[in-house]
């Protein structure tokens, strides 16, 4: 937890508690169903939860705000998120249905009462939402074509409606192959922590 609050130092006790089960729930489930590499589950809070939460460092919504969490796996970003934004909605899917099992039953046990879930496609997915959000689910150009038509027409935010994903490595190829207004945010911009050198957020306007 101290990694949360050194850069969201103004959690709420409930945010607080909801955070700190997580560290407990995570390893539970991760013992039963493989959704966390067993090598990295004692990283949860820097590599997982924190990484999750670079996307709150690049904006804020207005209340009232939908995601879409394509590719949720355990619920990565879509369930720290859920936390931090109350007002906001999620609606989390996989294809992997022991992976929303966990993410779902994760979401009751800390009492999230914004979040929905789809074992499933994305094309079986008929929700619009502001932004899709995802962490290294696919090619950039692949993840724009298919989360077209589940983009909401009209923009809330200041931030026009979107794709706003988490990838690691070179980007420069997969992001020119994009012909939409994007930007680059390397993780090292919001975050100290070595992990974060080599990962970037990356927002395409729909």
């Amino acid at each position: 937890m101290e990694e949360l609050l050194r850069y969201f130092p103004d959690l709420s006790e409930t945010q607080i508690k909801q955070f700190t089960i997580l560290g407990t729930l995570y390893p539970e489930w991760n013992e039963k169903i493989n959704v966390i590499s067993r090598k990295d589950i004692d990283n949860l809070y820097t590599h997982h939860i924190l990484h999750s939460l670079a996307i709150a460092k690049f904006f804020t919504p207005v209340a009232g705000t939908s995601f879409i969490d394509l590719g949720c796996g355990g619920g990565f970003p879509g369930i720290p998120l859920a936390i931090l934004w109350p007002e906001c909605s999620f609606h989390l899917i996989d294809r992997i249905g022991k992976k929303v099992k966990v993410a779902s039953s994760i979401a009751e046990t800390i009492g999230l009462t914004n979040t929905t879930f789809q074992h499933g496609d994305i094309g079986e997915c008929k929700i619009k939402a502001d932004f899709v959000v995802s962490r290294a689910v696919m090619q950039l150009e692949e993840l724009v074509r298919l989360i077209r038509r589940n983009i909401a027409p009209k923009s809330v935010n200041r931030l026009p409606n979107g794709l706003i994903c988490l990838k690691g490595g070179d980007l420069a190829a997969e992001l020119g192959r994009v012909k939409l207004p994007t930007i680059d945010v390397p993780l090292s911009d919001y975050f100290a922590d070595e992990y974060f050198a080599t990962k970037d957020l990356i927002y395409v306007e729909m």
